[in-house]
């Protein structure tokens, strides 16, 4: 009878457990990422009241007698199958969509989380705003850049650093350079980037060079102005063309120096208060000038000629926005002419908007882009010449700025090719971009924490750190959701998304319980089943020892 009694108070006891169990986990039936858990139990051995015996040549062998001691909580295992994923439209709620957990480091220790509701404290780190534990990152990325301190592997979302401008250094050139197609063949002009003014009006030919509003010092100014270029043939100036100038130097007697002493199959003249250079016949040219100054005072020329029209019977112009040093927006012009020589083309930088001081003459023009006479395909440039515009902006004349023209791949077609049909050419890219601060995030796959900044440009902030577990229903839970390492759980292995077995990061969501209301309830009337049963041992029991009581009466 005593045993009667003991079974059914550890029977009591084992369902009042599967109850708390279950109270728990509809308690936490919204909590995000909980872990549902469950009970199992095992019988109690009792006590062995005869041992089995083994069959003889006379008898047969008989079975072990034993009673059993009741029940007991052999485990509460924890499942641990991903929940719903749900999106809330928060940039910095995530989830993962399979194995993993976040890790975050509490000041003493990491612990490891489902939930991925963080948010940024006011010192600009990624933290979870319950508890103000700082969300860790893997790598390195972000340093660099100075968006993440060397040495802290707590993820800082930089709203607090600006994006430093970052000058073009390349641009990207594709489409096709017709083989056939032909224009009307025009002559070359070139016109003076800037403009001689007097009193804030266009200069005539009249004006001295004394009086322009381009020039500073004494009124009777004494110096040289030096011409450097090319003729239409492509023959560089010859030396000794250097003009002397005075007090009495007129802009018409620099037009006149330029016709009779330093161009050739060109004409040079003043329009609206910029020298303009025509080439005196139609067709492919190389002409090109610049104008510089020494001597009294500072006469401020142009900085370089633009190529109002190429001259060529096939010309194929582009242009992109560029940008210098201080993140200053130009838009760079440039145009394909086909030369004479067959299956070969040149560009030429024609213009660039804003306050330039110079372009190089000699990298100006890229000669010789050639293609295959059979498949069309770029060919390369000759030996020795190289594929970049060198130009020098006003507010770093000390500097030049290079920017190197990616035309494609030697034998293929990924960049410029040559086809019958349309020219198509088109500058498709470029690397610069002008300075911008921190204005939206979001989180990849893979777990890489992306910044937007408003300049338009994406940049890698940080990757985010995911911790897998050789037995994740070994972690110890730690309360607010947070788990830390057991000996049955294993180390923490540290990736990222999508990466060594972990799942992928979704953004702009969270991930739910998994804890279900009606598997819940079935569990609370097994228990409460359970609980009934083993109270009814229990009173039955004392019956009968109550009736046992009664006999001496």
């Amino acid at each position: 009878m005593s045993y009667a009694l003991s079974c059914g108070v550890t029977g009591l006891q084992a369902h009042q457990t599967m109850l708390d169990v279950a109270g728990n986990n509809l308690a936490n039936v919204n909590t995000t990422a909980f872990k549902a858990s469950q009970v199992t139990f095992s019988e109690v051995l009792g006590e062995t009241l005869r041992q089995a015996s083994q069959p003889t040549s006379q008898i047969g062998g008989t079975n072990p007698q034993q009673i059993g001691g009741g029940v007991g909580v052999s485990g509460i295992s924890v499942n641990t199958t991903q929940g719903n994923i749900v999106n809330t439209g928060n940039a910095l709620d995530l989830a993962i969509d399979g194995a993993g957990y976040f890790v975050v480091d509490n000041g003493e220790q990491m612990l490891y989380t489902r939930s991925g509701a963080f948010g940024v404290d006011e010192a600009g780190y990624l933290v979870d705003p319950a508890t103000g534990f700082r969300v860790q990152r893997l790598g390195l990325t972000g340093e660099s850049d100075g968006f993440q301190i060397p040495g802290d592997s707590a993820i800082r979302v930089p709203y607090d650093v600006s994006l430093p401008a970052n000058p073009t250094s390349q641009v990207v050139l594709s489409g096709n350079l017709s083989s056939d197609a032909s224009g009307t063949p025009a002559a070359q002009v070139l016109t003076a980037s800037s403009k001689f003014t007097y009193g804030g009006t266009d200069a005539t030919s009249a004006t001295l060079l004394g009086q322009l509003d381009q020039f500073s010092g004494s009124a009777n100014p004494s110096g040289t102005i030096r011409f450097e270029g090319y003729r239409p043939d492509g023959t560089a100036f010859g030396a000794g063309l250097d003009m002397a100038v005075g007090a009495a130097t007129t802009l018409a007697d620099v037009v006149d120096h330029l016709n009779n002493n330093v161009l050739s199959g060109a004409t040079a003249s003043l329009v609206s208060g910029q020298i303009r250079i025509t080439d005196d016949q139609t067709g492919y040219s190389r002409s090109d000038l610049t104008m510089s100054y020494t001597g009294a005072g500072d006469l401020d020329l142009p900085g370089y000629f633009e190529v109002t029209t190429v001259g060529g019977d096939e010309v194929k112009g582009v242009n992109i926005a560029v940008f210098d040093s201080q993140g200053g927006k130009h838009v760079m012009s440039a145009a394909f002419v086909r030369t004479d020589t067959v299956n070969t083309w040149d560009l030429v930088l024609t213009s660039v908007t804003g306050n330039v001081a110079s372009v190089d003459l000699e990298s100006r023009r890229i000669e010789g882009i050639t293609f295959d006479p059979q498949t069309g395909a770029f060919n390369g440039l000759p030996e020795g010449t190289t594929a970049e515009f060198s130009l020098t902006f006003a507010h770093d004349v000390a500097h030049a700025q290079t920017i190197r023209v990616n035309l494609g791949t030697i034998g293929s077609f990924d960049g410029l090719t040559q086809f019958a049909g349309n020219s198509t050419a088109v500058a498709r890219e470029q690397d610069g971009y002008e300075a911008g601060n921190l204005s939206a995030v979001s989180i990849n796959n893979d777990g890489v924490l992306v910044g937007s900044f408003s300049n338009g440009i994406k940049k890698d902030l940080a990757v985010l750190a995911v911790a897998l577990f050789n037995n994740p229903a070994g972690l110890q839970s730690a309360g607010n959701g947070y788990y830390v390492s057991s000996a049955n759980s294993g180390s923490a292995v540290i990736t990222q998304g999508t990466t060594g077995g972990a799942g992928s990061i979704r953004g702009m969501a969270l991930e739910k319980s998994n804890a279900d209301v009606a598997t819940e309830f079935v569990t609370l009337i097994q228990a409460q089943n359970g609980f009934q049963a083993n109270a009814r041992t229990i009173s039955v029991a004392n019956e009968i020892l109550r009736e046992l009581t009664n006999l001496i009466r």
